[in-house]
């Protein structure tokens, strides 16, 4: 029996190029939704009377949500069909975004906001796995995972500006109803031109294991959100913190023990994958803790306003775009763990330059650390995700592009929490004079350029170069 039936849709009569256009609107759509809603809480919490803490629920429970269903997502792919589970999800993120852009009030607005999440964890998994079934060619397949993962890059290029922009003209509602035609849009492409292709023999839904990791993973991830404003040795950061860490003992345990298990554990005894989602978590640990604070930096020390803000951090979303695109070809010619470190030892090397900004660093140094940052996240987003697809049979490739999702988004909402205390226990406040911000943030990217550069390491013992070939067995 082949490692994956291909249900319809002969590959003769198949589009290599419409589907690949296909999946990188889903991915597109689902970072656009990370970004541009950032834009728009002034707005929203005006027009419907929302808290600070209200609004941090609008602009989180995307993410808890998304974070804690990517598992479920691709194990959903590999049961019911990869095409269906992505059309599902286009249609599920359509109908959060219109209730978001309908909602009366925060109630209904934090609602849709979960259900778009939901989306994004059916989709964005799926659209890995299609991919990795659409390009058998490790070559092509790179190329593709490359190019798909360049729509990371254009969502942050596009985003802040896009966000201002609706906001402005059309006001807070339009952030929401934008994404609705490119979401039919792609729901329809898939069901017209996505071959579908499944492998449910020998597994099950592991209810057991589902709802472990939803707790695990939404304990640990609801505590780093709101740690810093709860406080670290809170009773209810350390309950969540305790909950998730027995959660995922549990998780294991049973794992263990099942058959047709969520996650194999055997799984992480293949090396490239182990370091696929290393490098996955320490990526978005260093670079989205980042991205929350240099924004901050430009506004209030530099005085940029968003738009211009948005702007001068242009260099690093352009650059990622750009060498993302041919990443896939980087590590086809060059082999995976010289593109990964590379790609690691880059970012490290550019959150370690921001760590030496002041008040008065010129602007060209600044942009200079930006380009460097952005060439390496983009040579290491596509060959970390290729590698972790490749590294196991087809038949779990959901699984595995479950796996290193979720592992970025930990590694985002970690850092995020981690670099964010670090930044606040050097006198670092987002709403302090410029000199405390300052003093703040050096700390807190000087850690993140470390975990980078940690990631470099852990890609250059643990890939090897012909971790783009598809493993068997």
């Amino acid at each position: 029996m082949p490692s994956a039936d291909i249900i319809d849709t002969p590959r003769a009569q198949m589009r290599p190029g419409l589907v690949l256009f296909t999946m990188c609107l889903g991915v597109l759509v689902a970072q656009l939704d990370t970004s541009v809603v950032n834009l728009g809480a002034h707005a929203i919490g005006g027009a419907l009377g929302l808290g600070v803490s209200a609004l941090q629920w609008v602009l989180d429970v995307y993410n808890l949500v998304y974070a804690t269903l990517l598992l479920t997502g691709g194990l959903l792919g590999d049961l019911f069909g990869r095409r269906r589970v992505f059309a599902a999800g286009m249609a599920v993120f359509t109908l959060g975004s219109l209730a978001c852009g309908l909602a009366p009030n925060g109630a209904v607005l934090i609602a849709g906001r979960a259900f778009t999440g939901l989306g994004a964890a059916l989709l964005l998994p799926s659209s890995l796995s299609i991919l990795s079934a659409t390009y058998p060619d490790a070559k092509e397949r790179a190329h593709a995972i490359g190019v798909w993962a360049s729509c990371n890059g254009l969502a942050f290029a596009i985003g802040p500006t896009l966000g201002g922009v609706l906001v402005a003209g059309a006001g807070w509602r339009s952030l929401f109803f934008v994404v609705v035609p490119v979401t039919v849009l792609g729901a329809f492409l898939a069901m017209r031109s996505v071959p579908e292709s499944a492998h449910p023999e020998g597994r099950r839904l592991d209810l057991p294991g589902q709802v472990l990791a939803i707790l695990a993973l939404g304990a640990l991830t609801v505590s780093a959100i709101e740690g810093n404003r709860w406080g670290w040795t809170s009773t209810a950061t350390l309950g969540g913190l305790v909950l998730g860490l027995v959660a995922t003992a549990l998780f294991l345990a049973v794992e263990a023990r099942t058959r047709g298990a969520l996650v194999p554990l055997e799984l992480f005894g293949r090396r490239a994958l182990s370091g696929s989602l290393a490098a996955a978590l320490l990526m978005t640990f260093g670079m989205y803790a980042m991205l929350f604070l240099l924004p901050v930096y430009l506004q209030t020390v530099r005085g940029a306003s968003p738009v211009e803000a948005g702007l001068e951090l242009l260099p690093m979303s352009v650059s990622f775009f750009v060498v993302a695109q041919a990443s896939g070809r980087l590590a086809s010619r060059l082999g995976p763990r010289t593109v990964m470190t590379a790609g690691m030892a880059l970012m490290g090397a550019g959150l370690l330059l921001l760590a030496r900004i002041s008040a008065d660093t010129s602007l060209v140094f600044i942009e200079a650390a930006f380009l460097v940052t952005g060439i390496g996240l983009g040579l290491n987003t596509g060959p970390v995700m290729a590698v972790a697809v490749s590294s196991v049979p087809e038949a779990r490739s959901g699984t595995a592009a479950g796996l290193v999702n979720t592992a970025r988004m930990v590694g985002a909402t970690l850092g995020v929490a981690i670099l964010g205390a670090v930044f606040a226990a050097h006198g670092g406040d987002v709403t302090a004079p410029p000199d405390r911000l300052i003093g703040g943030l050096g700390p807190a990217l000087l850690v993140g350029g470390l975990g980078e550069c940690l990631g470099a390491v852990a890609a250059l013992l643990l890939i090897r170069r012909d971790a783009l070939e598809r493993k068997a067995g």
